[in-house]
């Protein structure tokens, strides 16, 4: 981190440092000690020396893919990281994350990430942290100049320009986005053009010289210490090998390649500091012979280093449940009372906010107007804008800012406004979110909860309709539920926000009117479990979500005839209750049908189904049966709706044909 003087010697010492360390990467790939492809940083070591000079050590950096050096700048053990390199046990990640997503929270080196420009949100979101809690703390995000034309590094800009947080965005332009020639796909000499279009103080910046590094990162540092954040430097840089360690780059012309070389910061900044005598052939001798020594030396360690432990493999995936923040001491629990399943939510948040100060809620319209469907109506003028506020219409910022500020310690409550909606930014909860915990081996975690709402409703069209569950439960990492009452609406609201995990809550917006009673206050449940709404012994019905309604009322109508049946509701898809479903499935003799309005092929209906006959094969009186919606996109007319969405009617038919079953 930054030091009070920054000389050649200094700036050197860590350009050589990160060379060598890289070279000797290429070698060990070469002698076949790591696996898959390697990013390198030559060319461009100047960078994150440079910045590194400037900041302090509150200061916390996120990089692209090509972030070594950065790791390496930032103070991380260079033993460690090559042996993380080298998938070895012993690395900072453990043999986790090998070359392009290694991470050292310890010296505030938040990581880099394999997908293009999805570091860029993020790091809104650790800023809006140090915003919120008032730690003067600068986040500084490289990327490199392909990444300036992902959809998600313009949202994440736009995010932080909106809230004037205290991020640098670096851009790395060494001309080359992958293989692709950057001339080729982007108009305009400079990339800086596009941060002053969205009003950003963005300035070009000698990517080879680190004094010119540190000076401007430091000016742009104490603007965002000001409050006048963001800011967006690009680093015009060289790249002097290829995309990845086995490019053989038979795409560059020789005189670029010819060029950059004649580029090379190291050999720039020798020839400087000769020429003006703030070092001398025998300093840089020196140096070299030390780093060469270190780095050498360190080579030969993790070539003897044993390959990592499978022992704990499936470790780290989630927090232990006793680590779990599940109880609340603020109040007993309170007399049932009558509320709207929206109420219940809305309670649930108050609540929450009202207990954890790192509560922080963000998403469309969720501010002063209390959101499309009312659902966090008040809470903006009883808790104010630092605690709950409107963003632009950026999922991807929304998000990728929900996991930069969990991971800083605040518990952040995002909304997605439709389910639909989240495709353009699923890469935030798939690629990012699920894997902050596994990869640090729970040194960082990213407890947010988001919320949206799904399926169908008279009206909706095709791209407002659907039901996404099994999408997201069958991503590790992550916990995803649906609550069905007014009651769950409230208890899993909580659980949820108090879980120290990603989790997803999906709301049926064809619920939000439905009341029920509520009890409040009281201990806050574990975000897991399956409730029984009903008992039987003729037959199983297992769903979730909007459909309980319609499976408890197919449940009368079989109690009338004689069937009774049980009415399982899973609420929670991951994890999931298998302990309940094998009480149901034994109670019943082994009939079971799985009812949801998702689609059939592939809905979560199938991994149910799966999982009982794997399970309870010797008891089943014949196959599990499913009801979901048919293979088609959802219209918008409610005739054509009620044609094809599952019925009561359906359910008591395909039930009534199990509870006839008899054993084989």
């Amino acid at each position: 981190m930054a030091t009070d003087t920054f000389s050649h010697a200094d700036a050197y010492r860590g350009m050589a440092l990160i060379r060598r360390f890289e070279e000797q990467i290429l070698d060990l790939g070469r002698e076949g000690f790591i696996a898959g492809s390697i990013h390198l940083c030559l060319g461009q070591e100047a960078i994150p020396v440079g910045t590194l000079a400037a900041l302090q050590p509150q200061d916390r950096v996120l990089s692209t893919y090509r972030g070594h050096g950065w790791a390496l700048a930032c103070g991380s053990d260079p033993t460690a990281l090559m042996a993380e390199i080298a998938q070895r046990g012993a690395g900072v990640n453990g043999g986790r994350a090998g070359s392009p997503l290694l991470s050292d929270p310890d010296h505030g080196f938040l990581g880099e990430n394999s997908i293009v420009g999805a570091g860029v949100p993020i790091a809104g979101g650790v800023a809006l942290a140090s915003q919120y809690q008032g730690t003067d703390r600068v986040v500084v995000t490289s990327i490199g100049d392909g990444a300036m034309n992902q959809g998600s590094t313009t949202e994440g800009m736009i995010f932080a320009a909106a809230r004037k947080l205290p991020v640098i965005f670096l851009c790395e332009n060494n001309g080359w986005a992958e293989m692709t020639p950057t001339a080729a796909v982007t108009r305009g000499e400079d990339l800086v053009d596009r941060g002053k279009g969205l009003h950003i103080d963005s300035r070009v910046v000698d990517g080879g010289d680190p004094f010119a590094v540190r000076a401007a990162v430091a000016s742009a540092a104490e603007a965002c210490r000001r409050g006048e954040g963001p800011v967006l430097l690009e680093c015009k840089t060289i790249r002097l090998s290829g995309h990845y360690n086995k490019d053989v780059q038979h795409y560059r012309p020789k005189e670029d390649a010819e060029a950059a070389r004649a580029g090379d910061p190291l050999a720039l900044l020798v020839h400087a500091a000769v020429e003006d005598g703030t070092l001398s052939e025998d300093d840089i001798d020196t140096i070299d012979e030390d780093v060469y020594t270190t780095i050498d030396r360190i080579a030969d360690q993790v070539r003897q280093m044993p390959e990592p432990s499978t022992d704990d493999v499936a470790e780290h995936v989630y927090a232990p449940e006793q680590d779990a923040d599940f109880e609340d001491t603020a109040a007993s629990e309170e007399p049932s009372k009558e509320l709207t399943y929206l109420r219940a939510i809305n309670l649930a948040l108050r609540t929450e906010m009202e207990n954890r100060p790192e509560v922080a809620i963000w998403g469309e319209d969720v501010g002063f107007a209390g959101g499309i469907f009312g659902v966090t109506r008040g809470l903006h003028k009883e808790f104010g804008d630092s605690r709950i506020f409107d963003t632009p219409i950026a999922e991807a910022a929304i998000l990728g800012a929900a996991v930069g500020a969990a991971m800083e310690g605040m518990r952040p409550v995002v909304e997605i406004m439709w389910a639909d909606f989240v495709f353009v930014a699923l890469d935030q909860v798939i690629n990012q979110a699920a894997n902050v915990r596994y990869v640090n081996r729970s040194r960082l975690s990213a407890p947010l909860t988001i919320r949206m709402q799904q399926g169908v409703t008279p009206g909706s069209c095709a791209q407002h309709s659907q039901s996404i569950e099994a999408i997201l439960a069958h991503i590790p990492g992550i916990k995803v539920g649906l609550p069905a009452t007014a009651q769950d609406a409230y208890a899993m609201t909580r659980a949820a926000v108090g879980d120290p995990d990603p989790t997803v809550l999906i709301e049926h917006r064809s619920l939000y009117q439905e009341a029920g009673p509520v009890t409040a206050g009281g201990r806050v449940e574990s975000a897991a479990g399956a409730r029984m709404h009903r008992d039987g012994t003729d037959v199983a019905i297992i769903t979730w979500g909007a459909m309980l309604g319609t499976a408890l009322t197919a449940a009368d109508a079989l109690a009338a005839d004689g069937i009774e049946a049980t009415v399982l509701d899973l609420r929670w898809l991951r994890p999931l209750d298998d302990e309940a479903i094998a009480r149901v499935v034994a109670a019943t003799s082994g009939r079971v049908l799985v009812v949801h309005e998702a689609n059939l092929s592939g809905g979560f209906g199938a991994e149910v189904s799966a999982r009982v006959t794997e399970r309870h094969f010797g008891t089943l009186r014949g196959p599990v049966h499913r009801i979901g919606l048919d293979e088609l996109r959802m219209p918008s007319a409610p005739a054509l709706q009620a044609a094809v969405l599952p019925g009561a009617e359906d359910i008591v038919d395909a039930a009534r044909k199990l509870a006839a079953l008899t054993p084989a």
